[in-house]
């Protein structure tokens, strides 16, 4: 069988290639050749999931051949392709993916960490041969081997601290198992030495750290206060460890945006910023508000949004005279905020509500010169004849963010930081713990 036939016979749906794709399976070693041709082929009309299917069902005689065309990939997509498939071999053992541990290619290496990690607790049985990707040279492969003894989970403790009380392993090696750990069970995985090791290399970090702008996604309060008792009690949050603004925006991306086991993932913890112009931001919510939030009950979701967030931002603004609560999406339009001046919140704004009432309710000065997020750009007479409009900008929370307190995006080496950032546990986090997974310092 040529390449030409493989292509005739498996162009079409998933369920049309069925009887084919079984009997190309059942040929096995004779048909991986053109198969994997068919596979690399960036131009095929064959699903990437079609061909694959049939080599991943081949099994270990696909092994040395996947991993041929990925260190011969003459580009990323070729690679990726057939790395898809070589992480996903169906092997009665999974022994015959541990030289490719040791492969030229650091690609190679990575995705057949795959396979060790779909394994989940029964990669356990590999985990010293697994250990030495922990330091590899490559940053991809270091990263699936930490997701690898990530999916292993906790039976994998007692190794990944052995290897770090061990006095032999190289820097790297030790940093790697560091973040396997972290990545298993958060900073209650750590033993002591390990949290004391943190610690230290936060505070080094903190000495004239600059800020960084952010990535937002989420929602996150501004209170004009350096009392960072007060905030907390705001909160009912715990005395908080201390981080930099790097780990501390890192804990609140990654609490929600990963899905995995979620749990109480994202009522946990809070970061609380450092003082930054004379703000102190506070990104995610105290468990109460999340919980409401998140019952919806009669109204739903996003009517229970504003009520907890119309009540959070007017308490606050009793305490520090002002408050404001920012919200936005980076994956959709999504973008809010309230406003709130000495216990009486001032303006609301929902983008995705206005849009759909048509009402966005009274604005705010700091409002003044934009277009709001709803509103079209263009009044009906723009068009005609040689009219000259100056459209003025459409503005987000950020903006608002901007003139009101301070844009979490666009801080940096301007900025005037007051204090340390902590991230703070939540009632749920007191009970729960802090959520599993590696943060950078």
């Amino acid at each position: 069988m040529d390449r030409e036939q493989v292509v005739e016979e498996l162009t079409g749906s998933w369920e049309a290639t069925r009887p084919v794709r079984d009997a190309l399976v059942r040929r096995g070693a004779e048909v991986v050749g053109p198969v994997l041709e068919v596979l690399c082929d960036e131009r095929s009309p064959v699903e990437l999931t079609v061909s694959s299917d049939v080599l991943c069902r081949i099994g270990h005689h696909a092994l040395l051949p996947l991993a041929g065309a990925i260190a011969s990939a003459d580009s990323p997509e070729v690679a990726r392709r057939a790395g898809y498939a070589l992480g996903r071999l169906q092997v009665h053992d999974p022994a015959v993916y541990l030289p490719l541990l040791t492969h030229p290619h650091p690609k190679v290496r990575a995705d057949a960490l795959l396979a060790f990690q779909r394994l989940g607790e029964a990669a356990l049985a590999f985990a010293d041969r697994l250990t030495p990707s922990l330091g590899d040279a490559d940053t991809e492969v270091r990263r699936r081997a930490v997701w690898a003894f990530e999916a292993i989970g906790g039976a994998a403790v007692p190794v990944l601290r052995r290897l770090r009380r061990s006095p032999a392993p190289a820097p790297r090696l030790r940093a790697g198992a560091l973040e396997a750990l972290a990545a298993i069970g958060g900073p209650t995985a750590l033993d002591e030495p390990d949290r004391n090791a943190v610690r230290r290399l936060t505070r080094i970090k903190q000495i004239g750290e600059v800020p960084e702008g952010m990535h937002l996604c989420g929602s996150w309060y501004a209170v004009p206060t350096a009392d960072r008792r007060a905030v907390l009690e705001a909160f009912d949050l715990d005395a908080g460890e201390p981080v930099t603004v790097r780990t501390g925006a890192a804990a609140w991306n990654h609490d929600h945006h990963v899905w995995s086991g979620r749990g109480h993932r994202a009522c946990a913890r809070v970061f609380v910023s450092p003082v930054l112009d004379g703000f102190t931001l506070v990104f995610g919510d105290s468990s109460q508000d999340t919980h409401r939030i998140e019952d919806g009950g009669d109204d739903g979701r996003d009517e229970a949004r504003e009520r907890v967030v119309r009540e959070r931002c007017a308490d606050l603004s009793r305490r520090f005279g002002a408050a404001q609560w920012y919200g936005t999406s980076c994956g959709d339009g999504w973008t809010a905020w309230c406003v709130a001046e000495d216990g009486e919140v001032v303006r609301y704004y929902d983008a995705y509500d206005a849009e759909e009432t048509g009402d966005a309710g009274p604005g705010h000065p700091a409002e003044a010169g934009y277009l709001l997020p709803h509103e079209g750009g263009f009044p009906e007479d723009a068009f005609d004849g040689d009219n000259l409009i100056a459209i003025p900008d459409t503005c987000y929370a950020v903006d608002i963010a901007a003139r009101l307190s301070v844009d979490p995006a666009s801080i940096g080496a301007a900025t005037q930081v007051r204090g340390h950032g902590l991230l703070a546990l939540t009632a749920c986090g007191r009970e729960q713990g802090h959520p599993a997974g590696a943060l950078p310092v």
